[in-house]
């Protein structure tokens, strides 16, 4: 016999389920539009480096009496200049980003082609050769294409953050919501 006590929802677990749902919109908004996702990307980097860099600054400044103020002072000042930098050029950011996403891919890639061969004797040590090969084959057309298929590549990578991270955050916030075992 089944009581209103046997499902207990855990605290928050709805707010879970409804910002999962909320990201899941944003990341489908973002496969549909690309360009606006990626240069929104690109605006929400900027800000970030921006906060970051004029936190950097007010810590060198408040620690200046300790070894190594030039080089937080100096650190802090490139920070924000590069925040600075995107939040004017913002084009030039998602290029930038998507280039960098295409090296870390190739290098990836290799590392992991590598690390295959090293595993070869393994059981399924394709999978890890697959894996290397794939970022290969995706870092070179990155590259390609850039910088013209920045701004789309970029959105798209957006958009399926987002809905991967909508994903989990639906799935989590359902188990919270699951059933309790029985008490007798």
């Amino acid at each position: 016999m089944s009581t209103a006590n046997d499902t207990m929802t855990k605290p928050g677990s709805g707010w879970l389920i409804f910002w999962g749902v909320l990201l899941l919109i944003a990341g489908v908004l973002a496969l549909l539009m690309p360009a606006i996702a990626a240069l929104a990307t690109v605006l929400y980097l900027a800000w970030l480096l921006i906060f970051g860099g004029v936190f950097e600054i007010v810590y060198a400044i408040q620690t200046r009496r300790f070894r190594g103020f030039g080089w937080r002072l100096f650190s802090g000042l490139l920070t924000l200049a590069l925040g600075i930098a995107l939040l004017v050029v913002p084009a030039a950011g998602v290029a930038t980003l998507a280039l960098l996403v295409g090296c870390f891919l190739l290098l990836g890639g290799i590392t992991r082609c590598v690390m295959a061969f090293r595993l070869k004797p393994l059981p399924r040590w394709g999978w890890v050769l697959f894996d290397g090969v794939l970022s290969i084959v995706l870092s070179l057309l990155i590259m390609a294409g850039w910088p013209e298929s920045s701004l789309a590549f970029i959105g798209l990578l957006t958009g399926f953050s987002l809905i991967f991270t909508g994903i989990w955050r639906i799935a989590m916030g359902n188990s919270l919501r699951a059933p309790s075992p029985s008490q007798p």
